[in-house]
Parts: structure tokens; sequence; C-alpha cells
């Protein structure tokens, strides 16, 4: 059996994508007419800016490995055994469309992640941590 630890993060391109979209909205919000238009871009760019430095900073957001998960948040990484945790596949319907979320469970903690934080298919990561559990 292989024992390598696999990883997920959030995409880099979507990442770069987010700290461009930031320095847009700081430019429309510095070159703006109106001060709703200042209002409006300034929000957009601070939400921009913190999303994509939470993307550059906490990665990967998990890892697995034989002996279970490790998630990295703000404040830290959280080590997981694999017998304390229970991981299930959401699947919702929202705006018409199917989304699905990976929900990992354990103790006090739940940790939810989408295809963005992931960097892929939940239904993906969920054969996987099967797989290695």
């Amino acid at each position: 059996m292989d024992n390598s630890a696999v990883s997920w993060a959030p995409r880099p391109a979507l990442v770069a994508l987010g700290w461009v979209g930031a320095a847009l909205a700081a430019g429309g919000a510095v070159f703006s007419g109106s001060r709703m238009s200042v209002v409006l871009f300034s929000v957009a760019a601070l939400a921009l800016v913190l999303l994509s430095a939470h993307g550059t900073f906490v990665r990967p957001r998990l890892v697995a490995d034989a002996e279970g998960l490790r998630v990295r948040a703000l404040r830290g990484t959280l080590e997981l055994r694999w017998p304390d945790t229970l991981t299930l596949l959401r699947s919702n319907k929202r705006f018409g469309r199917d989304s699905r979320t990976l929900e990992i469970s354990s103790g006090d903690h739940l940790f939810v992640f989408g295809w963005v934080e992931l960097g892929a298919d939940p239904a993906e990561v969920m054969d996987e941590l099967n797989r290695l559990r």
C-alpha cells in the first residue's frame, strides 16, 4: 500500500484571479467619481483581498495519509486520526445547480469543503479519503 500523503488546496489560477480582481477593485475605488462607487469598490477589494490571502497562506488546506487528516486554517493545523473522524459527502441543490460538499467532523470540529477550497471535486476527494482510510 502506498503511504504517501495526498493534499488539496485552492487552484493557484483561482487565487491569482482573486488577487487581480482585488487590484482592479482597489483601482476602481481610487479612480471612481462618486462616493457610492468608492464604497462598493472598497468593499469588493477588501473581500477579494481576504479571500485571496486565505487561499494563499492556508496551503494545503487538507492533507490525508494512512495515519489520518490534517486540516490547515489561519490559526494553525489540526491533526485528526482516522478513527476519530466522520467524513460525509453532501449534495444540495442551490440556485438550480447541484453542489457537493465534503464534511469532516471530529469531536467539536466540523469542516465543510467545497470545490473552491479543495481545488477538486469533493466526490473525487471523498473517494481518495476512502482509499486511504
